[in-house]
């Protein structure tokens, strides 16, 4: 069977050639349908394969769409047809010439009982389609995220990041857009690293990662695009299937994934708990130096976190098929949590002989609360002529934290030095989308697209820092408090052609953003209006060499507009002397991106490499500063983003599938890029001097990942992933290396209904981010560490999926450019 899933991947993949024929033969067209036996239901995704009889390396052919037809030209000659679908038997007409237009009528196929004994599920492959536009991960039966989260899915995929903290980063750039089923959503909430590790990730069924989007995406994300593709089953009747996970540290999680299909509508839920322990640490060794260059005394900051997350998320929804052709989908998405966070800090003091001098201890005993609402609806008209379509989106969503803490501090062994403090941070997001897309083919071979899209959006952000006076009352520091106000509403427009002249493919695109911007901090009675409208042009051309060869140039402008804690002026109070200050007067970042890329497959090889320059106008970066505050009479340091004149990155990267043998498939993927940096930044320190930094920086590292997956006896499935993060250095210090390995097995049982996966996180603990800062008078070396080893075992039962189950991707998932390539 895996003989014939292999080719019906491949006659997927060659759809769309139009091979080598005779430039004088007479085109025919060839239309029917292809129904399931028994049940006059239509196969989506069957293929209709033509195979030249004289040469059978000439192939042509297709898919059928949604209703089971199909609808192509061919060259007039003498034939081998076949209709197929996995795991049902395959029709065949041997050595037929077609010189006329021909109807095939019903073709019927039967299920292939024999089949059925050794075929894997469809929708529970793991794989990795390497495409020129974009690469697409299909989460399947992947073990290192059962039980775990989006963030750990994301860790997975090749060309991007996510760091101990949780943020993501393509190709090494972090400014990257993140959307869900093709749209920002609600469901990304406030915080967008805090978000994806709230999502669980049987939740997710594909990630698409687009490193030069068209004119149709949004600008936003000089770095790409990735797209996260949340499951709706497709299969008809009642089916769905049970993830339950237990971990250490103490971990527990159990979601399930239920659908009912009919001819009239298609009823879907995703719902999912999870209790959820992770034990972080961190420290900061910092060295003080007086103004003659000599040591003045030494700090050294311990930390240790052990962070409780539990919640729940649900998204339920329905598909009505109104007719053949149109569809309206809704669906609502609650999600809700709760989590502990109890930070306890250790500051050793030295003289400059390395003497204690006094040792302070600040518990901070964090709290906080999420609840998020989404309400989600879509109109799909199908129009008569393939791919002539009408979609219409609108979203609204509200999203609520609320982080409290209460803070005990003082010199161990002097209760006089003791006092407390508390932090307020309620948030409210609310966010409104409206969206449209026309799709309008032309002729055989062109495609016209226009849309437009609004983005409404409210933040409000009340920090609020109070101490407890001798009178038990709570006193507010309106030093670090502020009440932050964030408004953001944006109208785009956009239209893009495309068309394919033989071996010759482009697709040309113009989009408008208009943005209107509020950053209004209340408390400091700073009010800031920003209007701005853009045109962002997008290009692509390919050309394709063979079946298996092609190659694309793409351009695409882009805009990084900041938002949450880069804006809010006050973020974090954990530390009494490094903290975390957001920046209100931060600008949008403006990016040209280039990208030339080239595919090719082989038997059992895809290879796919591209070369990328971005360049960037008002690029964000992060500085460490003195406050011009000062504690245990040493000045506090503040990590805050700014606006620097110009950001030069390029790099190359490739990425291989190759499979071996039948047992063995390996992914890889290396980046190497080039970051060049040019500004100055000018402020004040402690002692009322200032100071300018060059942050003129060239810096070149890469970071390579490599998967592995291998089917040991007994049917017991056996992964290993590792990444390698190579050091670099900037314009304040340097950020060294990190290397993380992941380790996984599966079994399946039951009769291949369950699944038993043990996994490893960070199996030897060495996923810590470290780096050393120079200062003018300060310098000090830091480590990070998000979460520790993870241990999971999860148990995966699947009910009323049967081995044949059809799944496949009816809903338009935000992507459009396939057309290319």
């Amino acid at each position: 069977m895996l003989k014939n899933y292999n080719l019906i991947l491949f006659f997927l993949l060659s759809a769309l050639a139009f091979g080598q024929q005779k430039p004088d033969a007479k085109r025919i067209k060839i239309t029917g349908k292809i129904f399931e036996k028994g049940t006059t239901l239509p196969l989506e995704y069957a293929t209709v394969v033509f195979q030249d009889a004289k040469n059978p390396e000439k192939l042509n052919g297709t898919v059928t769409d949604l209703n089971g037809e199909f609808n192509f030209e061919v060259q007039s000659g003498t034939y081998n047809v076949r209709f197929e679908f996995i795991s049902f038997k395959t029709v065949e007409f041997k050595n037929k010439t077609y010189n006329t237009n021909t109807d095939f009528g019903t073709i019927y196929l039967e299920a292939d009982i024999a089949q059925l004994q050794g075929v894997e599920l469809i929708a529970e492959r793991s794989t990795v389609e390497i495409k020129l536009d974009k690469r697409v991960y299909n989460v399947g039966k992947d073990m290192m995220v059962k039980g775990g989260t989006v963030s750990d899915v994301l860790d997975n995929v090749p060309s991007v990041t996510v760091d101990p903290e949780g943020n993501v980063a393509l190709r090494g750039n972090e400014n990257v857009r993140i959307l869900i089923d093709g749209k920002p959503s609600g469901l990304a909430g406030i915080n967008i690293a805090d978000a994806l590790k709230l999502l669980p990730a049987d939740a997710v069924e594909k990630v698409e990662v687009i490193t030069n989007p068209s004119a149709r995406y949004d600008a936003e994300g000089s770095g790409g695009i990735i797209n996260i593709i949340l499951r709706k089953g497709k299969a008809q009747g009642l089916n769905g299937s049970f993830v339950v996970s237990a971990g250490d540290p103490e971990s527990y999680s159990g979601s399930a994934s239920l659908n009912y299909r009919s001819d009239n509508f298609n009823l879907f839920s995703n719902t999912g708990y999870n209790y959820r322990t992770s034990l972080g640490n961190s420290l900061t060794n910092s060295t003080y130096f007086d103004n003659t260059g000599a040591v003045n005394n030494y700090i050294d900051e311990k930390r240790n976190n052990e962070r409780l997350n539990k919640g729940y998320n649900t998204n339920f929804g329905v598909e009505l098929f109104i007719d053949k052709t149109t569809s309206w989908t809704n669906s609502l998405t609650v999600q809700n949590s709760r989590g502990e966070n109890p930070d306890n800090v250790f500051f050793y003091n030295y003289d400059n002989a390395r003497n204690v001098t006094f040792t302070r201890n600040r518990f901070n005993y964090q709290r906080s609360k999420d609840f998020t609402f989404e309400y989600a609806t879509n109109f799909t008209k199908n129009f008569k002529k393939e791919d002539h379509k009408l979609t219409i989106d609108m979203s609204f969503s509200e999203n609520r934290e609320n982080d409290n803490a209460i803070i005990n501090d003082q010199i161990l062994g002097d209760p006089s030095t003791a006092f407390t403090e508390r932090t307020l941070n309620p948030q409210n997001q609310n966010r409104n989308l409206f969206q449209t897309d026309y799709v309008l083919p032309l002729g055989e071979n062109s495609r016209f697209e226009a849309g437009y899209r609004g983005s409404f959006q409210k933040n409000l952000t009340d920090f609020d820092i109070s101490a407890l006076d001798a009178g038990g009352n709570w006193v507010r520091n309106d030093v670090y408090s502020n009440l932050l106000e964030y408004k953001e509403n944006i109208n785009a427009f956009y239209m893009q052609f495309g068309s394919k002249i033989n071996k010759f493919s482009y697709f040309l695109g113009l989009r408008f953003e208009d943005s209107n911007i509020e950053v209004n901090s209340i408390s400091a009675n700073d009010y800031n209006t920003k209007n701005y409208n853009n045109f962002f042009p997008t290009a692509t051309v390919n050309y394709e060499f063979s079946e298996t060869s092609s190659m694309s140039l793409s351009y695409s402008k882009r805009i990084n507009r900041p938002r949450g804690r880069f804006l809010n002026p006050f973020s974090t109070y954990s530390s009494r002397i490094n903290i975390f200050r957001g920046n209100p007067d931060l600008n949008p970042a403006y990016t040209n991106s280039i990208d030339l890329g080239y595919l090719k497959r082989w038997n059992k090889v895809t290879f796919n490499t591209s070369a990328y320059v971005n360049i960037t106008d008002d690029s964000f970066q992060f500085i460490r500063r003195e406050s011009g505050l000062i504690a245990d009479g040493v000045p506090v340091i503040e990590s805050t983003p700014i606006n620097l004149a110009t950001e030069l990155r390029a790099g190359f990267e490739f990425n291989i599938n190759y499979s071996p043998f039948k047992w063995w498939k390996l992914n890889s993927n290396f980046n190497l890029f080039r970051n060049e940096t040019k500004g100055d930044y000018r402020y004040i320190n402690s002692v009322n001097t200032e100071v300018v930094q060059n942050f003129d920086n060239t810096a070149t590292s890469w970071f390579t990942r490599i998967s592995s997956k291998v089917t040991l006896p007994y049917k017991i499935d056996w992964q290993v992933n590792a990444t390698y993060h190579a050091p670099e250095n900037n314009a304040q210090g340097r950020r060294y290396d990190m290397t993380s390995v992941n380790l996984a097995f599966s079994k399946d049982v039951l009769k291949d209904k369950g699944t038993i996966a043990l996994n490893v996180s960070d199996l030897f603990n060495t996923r810590k981010r470290r780096w050393e800062t120079n200062l003018e008078n300060i310098t000090s070396y830091s480590e990070f560490q998000w979460r520790q080893r993870q241990i999971n075992l999860s148990f995966t039962y699947r009910f009323n999926k049967k081995k044949n189950e059809r799944e496949n991707n009816r809903r338009d998932d935000g992507g459009g450019d396939d057309f290319v390539g």
